[in-house]
């Protein structure tokens, strides 16, 4: 039995990278769709500004963007795979 370390040792760096990947753009949409949750009131602990940093469209689209590539690279991670 032969194994090719240099082959195998692109397989983890390139399988490494792409889960650091999807996991930040999985960040990333829960960021942008936590635009769209109400903010508490002038009362809480927050006096300075309670308004959010985005709109809740703009979150909404960054969210679903953030998705959309996720479903992309796991869909072509699984099209090689299978073909």
């Amino acid at each position: 039995m032969h194994i090719d370390w240099s082959s195998l040792l692109v397989v983890a760096v390139v399988s490494a990278a792409v889960a650091l990947t999807v996991v930040v753009l999985v960040a990333f949409a829960i960021v942008g769709l936590s635009g769209r949750a109400p903010h508490p009131g002038g009362d809480g602990e927050h006096t300075s500004s309670t308004a959010p940093a985005v709109s809740p469209a703009v979150g909404t689209t960054v969210a679903l963007l953030c998705l959309l590539a996720c479903v992309l690279i796991v869909g072509y991670g699984l099209y090689v795979l299978v073909v």
